[in-house]
């Protein structure tokens, strides 16, 4: 059965003067699923996500978001996408109710006070609903914008960095509520430099200024990196790392707690430098498969994979 696609582009470009932000983009984006963008910070990830729906208009390229043409009708896909930055957007000296209420009259919603009052349970907002938001801390606030993003049922939702700052369980709370949106049909994309966040994705894309260079499920862009990966555990762990940074064969060296990873490309080759380390006392040796965060740092130091 051929999917149905949220998103669909080719060759997309944009440029601010003359640098070149995006640049021959192609992407589809099946409805309903996750889609997280990795990437160096001005690599092209927000203007990017802009650009899929209609927010910004292209210099090059054709698309559709929603049915809708991206450069033609930008006005139709505006009214189905909701969009939460990383920083908290809403009104600080109103109260979480008012917030939600001003936002419900904005896009005139027949029945305002019953949705704000379903978004307030929904998100476990009731208790707070008189409250400042400026009073929030960071957790509760992720939670009203959320709750305003969707509370005009968008068919598409936009999040950059949308878990800058908030505690481990109010980011997990937050991803359950994204997969739940997802599973009734919500089609997301989201900036992150979080990597369990890029994990908890449907599908991951990677751009490297402009460039997509890495693109499918996490385990599908580790594969497709051709990393050969070691790991070292030991008391003079960190000395043996600084010393594999020069080695040609060496692409990565990476430290996770106790353990350091090694990373190549060239996997016989550096089998043969961790060979001239297996007899150094205290240090243990042992084939790994490698991280999505070591792929990352691999692009990132690789000149994104390209020559």
């Amino acid at each position: 059965m051929t999917p149905t696609y949220a998103i669909e582009v080719s060759n997309l470009s944009k440029r601010f003067g003359n640098n070149t932000v995006v640049d021959n983009v192609n992407l589809r984006v099946p409805q309903g699923k996750i889609y997280g963008f990795l990437g160096p910070n001005g690599s092209g990830k927000t203007t990017t996500i802009r650009l899929l729906c209609g927010l910004l208009t292209p210099d090059g390229g054709t698309g559709t978001c929603l049915g809708y043409d991206i450069r033609k009708e930008s006005n139709k896909i505006k009214q189905q996408v909701g969009y939460m930055t990383q920083r908290f957007s809403y009104w600080e000296d109103l109260t979480v109710r008012e917030n939600l209420m001003f936002v419900a009259n904005v896009f005139g919603l027949a029945q305002p006070c019953d949705s704000v009052e379903a978004m307030l349970r929904r998100f476990g907002l009731l208790s707070r609903s008189e409250q400042l938001a400026g009073t929030l801390s960071g957790g509760w606030k992720q939670r009203l914008s959320l709750a305003a993003c969707i509370l005009h049922s968008p068919k598409l939702l936009l999040l950059d960095e949308p878990t800058a700052g908030v505690d481990p369980q109010a980011r997990r709370d937050f991803w359950d509520e994204i997969h739940q949106l997802a599973r009734d049909g919500l089609t997301v994309l989201v900036s992150t430099h979080y990597m369990d966040e890029a994990e908890r994705c449907h599908a991951i894309i990677y751009l490297y200024y402009g460039h997509i260079i890495a693109e499918g499920s996490v385990s599908e862009v580790i594969a497709n990196s051709g990393l050969q990966t070691w790991s070292a555990t030991g008391a003079d762990v960190i000395g043996v790392m600084n010393e594999l940074k020069s080695s040609p064969a060496v692409a990565t060296v990476a430290p996770f707690g106790n353990v350091v990873h090694v990373s190549g490309v060239d996997g016989q080759a550096l089998e043969q430098v961790i060979e001239s380390y297996r007899e150094r006392r205290g240090i243990q040796w042992s084939r790994t498969s490698p991280s999505l965060e070591d792929v990352f740092i691999y692009y990132m130091h690789n000149n994104g994979g390209r020559d």
